[in-house]
């Protein structure tokens, strides 16, 4: 906790409090940074000055980049499907504090605020082991709260308002990658699938090294990358390492569909940049929210079972464990012995659920698996090929 905690306005705690889906920005080894969505639920600490989400076990990059660089920072940017009324933008920037293992009072009280947002859960004894990893394999994410910005509009135009130390000079230009700064993905193809995604987002490393987090409108593209267009005077001069996100939900966040890039930011004016996406993880989970917990615990499950335990090889374990409902359907695809692993390995996945719930319970769990195939393909790949991207630059 700080030492003297901030506090911010009652307009301000009402939206922290009631946004469904919010953008938690964290910065990388080689100074840029890299923006998801997440569901906060609301969960905040105003006495303490303190804000934070919960995240699953079974996805553990973005806490182990937090857990390495605690400055992180979290942008309430839409009003869509959740309980806050007013208009601001708000952004607020801290210091993580990562809770491997909260207490079963704090996970209760996670799902007493998911029921505000997601309506009452599932329960009985079938659906409190189907979904244990989803509800109590979670960490903690706390963050003490350093500076809150707040503007008018959910553009970010207007007079900004800062809470807490004062909004930092423009961070100085980056050196360029080794590799070049040009796309190294395919920008047409990613434009087909950004277009359907209402909200976009810009994340780079400030003056101060906490990310600032930006609502940005992709206007065209070329051969040179997405342009974009910003409010004024958030856009830093030079060129940059960033991450930019695109995503989009429903009531209760069912459909979440989220596209994370990975690339480099040039700025061509106060407002306007162009944007060479480097990496790209998409992300496209379709279906209930009941399904979305199923499929993350029994994904939480898999990745936690050990390289061993699945007869995986250590470095194909996390690959593996984004396509294994995949291989249920297309293990061929896979082919040899790598395929057969991987069918080993997905029925080893269904085995004690069949044993424990019986068929109703393992076909609704087959029924998460198949549905993992529109919702996490293709996520890990892109992730590995970020991560060595990362490794050639650095």
């Amino acid at each position: 906790m700080t030492a003297t905690p901030l506090h911010w306005s009652d307009t301000t705690h009402e939206v922290l409090s009631g946004d469904l889906n919010v953008a938690v920005a964290y910065v990388t080894p080689t100074g840029g940074a890299v923006v998801v969505s997440v569901s906060p639920l609301g969960l905040t600490d105003r006495a303490a000055g303190r804000i934070g989400f919960t995240t699953s076990l079974g996805f553990p990059r973005k806490l182990e980049r937090i857990l390495r660089d605690p400055r992180v920072a979290l942008a309430y940017h839409t009003r869509e499907h959740g309980l806050a009324r007013p208009e601001d933008y708000v952004l607020a920037q801290g210091d993580a504090v990562v809770d491997t293992r909260p207490s079963p009072q704090r996970l209760d009280d996670v799902l007493d605020a998911s029921d505000r947002f997601f309506g009452p859960g599932k329960s009985g004894r079938a659906w409190d082991w189907l979904l244990h990893e989803y509800r109590r394999a979670r960490v903690y994410v706390d963050i003490d709260v350093r500076r809150m910005a707040t503007w008018p509009d959910l553009a970010a135009c207007g007079p900004q308002e800062v809470t807490g130390p004062a909004w930092p000079d423009a961070p100085a230009e980056q050196r360029a990658p080794e590799n070049g700064t040009a796309p190294r993905v395919d920008v047409a193809k990613l434009s087909r699938k950004v277009d359907p995604l209402p909200y976009r987002l810009l994340a780079y490393r400030g003056a101060d090294g906490y990310p600032v987090v930006v609502p940005v409108e992709i206007v065209g593209r070329d051969h040179t990358g997405f342009r974009l267009l910003s409010p004024p005077g958030l856009l830093p001069p030079g060129g940059r390492r960033a991450g930019l996100l695109a995503h989009s939900f429903r009531p209760q966040n069912v459909g979440l569909a989220m596209m994370t890039f990975t690339g480099w930011l040039t700025a061509r004016s106060e407002t306007e940049a162009c944007y060479a996406p480097h990496t790209s993880t998409a992300l496209a989970a379709r279906g209930t929210a009941v399904l979305g917990g199923l499929l993350v615990s029994w994904y939480t499950r898999v990745s936690s079972t050990g390289a061993d335990g699945l007869g995986l090889p250590a470095d194909l374990l996390d690959r593996a464990s984004s396509t294994l409902a995949e291989a249920l359907i297309v293990t061929g695809e896979v082919g040899g012995g790598t395929g057969s692993l991987l069918l080993a390995a997905a029925k080893e996945a269904f085995t004690e659920a069949a044993t424990v719930t019986g068929i109703a319970g393992a076909g609704v769990m087959v029924v998460a698996a198949i549905w993992a195939l529109v919702t996490l393909r293709g996520v890990s790949a892109n992730l590995d090929l970020a991560e060595e991207h990362e490794r050639q630059v650095h």
